[in-house]
């Protein structure tokens, strides 16, 4: 005790690709130090500070620190370098942490190569901050710029035990889905049969296959098909997941027997286009995912009154099961999933 008092601290070192995986488990038991930064330890490790020793959580090291508290915001960060107080009121609010890269949005911040020098300081298991622009064309990719740190946008990011390797130069990752990703590996039940429809790089193919799931994947860009095939590798479901580069379409029209999977995920802003394809391939009591970006106006009688006369269309009957709001697509426009059973 007389050494903590003195300003002693304990830290664990891990692998840097654990850093958050680590505190989230450190979260669950209790002991993750929030009032302290994770630093850098060596070549390929961080420092997580904790409180106490964990007991549940598997690390390379319990190690002590001496150490100040740490700053505990973007806006203190941004004063110690002489931020004024008009200057803070133009920051980043918010940013994410994907793998080892920070992904921000400066907006008008006067100095963003500042935001992101700053925020590298915030997240010690970080080495790059990208500032986000949009989404673009037709294989949806991301509109990116350097702002701080090693420039590498390379980086394999781990959410709920499931990995995702990625080049965020390349291809996109929109962590306000997490909670999707997650809720389709817990609905999907094991030796179901499914087919994600726009698999990028595996966002809710990997958890459905982790989860048991056979599910033919197919996605059409070949920077996201090269890590959708590494990622079906890295996480050890391969023989689940079958995929194709291709356009869906022509994957169910060739490579699918009618009625011959259990569930559908299409998770595209416009996938009620791709519907008479999609019911085309479920069988008679799937399940369809349908994303869609849906004015507040219309949250969720559009989607669903889609779903329906595509059902109707094909002379099926439609249950709808669920109702969710993702997350803000832009103004007035709100990121949501339908699910609906299909007889």
């Amino acid at each position: 005790m007389s050494e903590r008092d003195a300003g002693q601290r304990f830290a664990v070192v891990v692998a840097k690709p654990r850093t958050q995986a680590v505190i989230d488990a450190l979260q669950e038991e209790g002991v993750y130090d929030a009032d302290r930064s994770v630093r850098p330890w060596d070549d390929d490790s961080v420092a997580i500070p904790v409180t106490d020793p964990p007991q549940s959580v598997d690390v390379r090291e319990v190690v002590r620190q001496v150490g100040e508290p740490r700053l505990r915001g973007l806006a203190d960060h941004l004063r110690e370098r002489g931020w004024t107080d008009d200057e803070l009121d133009a920051a980043p609010s918010s940013w994410a942490v994907v793998g080892s890269v920070v992904l921000v949005k400066p907006g008008d911040s006067p100095r963003p190569e500042e935001v992101g020098e700053a925020l590298l300081d915030l997240h010690g298991e970080a080495d790059t901050v990208l500032a986000r622009g949009g989404i673009d064309g037709a294989h949806r990719e991301p509109d990116v710029t350097f702002l701080a740190g090693e420039g590498d946008t390379e980086t394999v990011h781990t959410e709920h035990g499931t990995k995702y390797a990625l080049d965020l130069a390349e291809v996109m990752f929109s962590p306000g889905n997490e909670a999707e990703r997650v809720r389709m590996g817990e609905v999907v039940e094991d030796g179901e049969s499914v087919l994600d429809m726009f698999a990028g790089i595996g966002y809710f193919t990997l958890p459905m296959a982790r989860a048991g799931a056979s599910v033919t994947a197919v996605e059409r860009n070949p920077t996201a098909f090269r890590y959708l095939v590494e990622n079906a590798m890295l996480n050890g479901v391969s023989e689940r997941v079958t995929p194709y580069r291709a356009d869906c379409r022509d994957v169910i029209r060739e490579g699918l027997a009618e009625g011959e999977v259990d569930r559908v995920v299409m998770g595209y802003y416009e996938a009620h286009e791709y519907l008479d394809s999609a019911l085309s391939a479920l069988s008679p009591g799937g399940v369809v995912h349908m994303h869609e970006a849906t004015p507040e106006d219309l949250v969720f009688e559009r989607p669903i009154s889609r779903l329906e006369a595509a059902a109707a269309d094909a002379d099926r009957a439609t249950e709808v099961l669920d109702t969710r709001r993702v997350k803000g697509y832009s103004e007035g426009v709100a990121h949501v999933v339908a699910d609906a059973r299909v007889e």
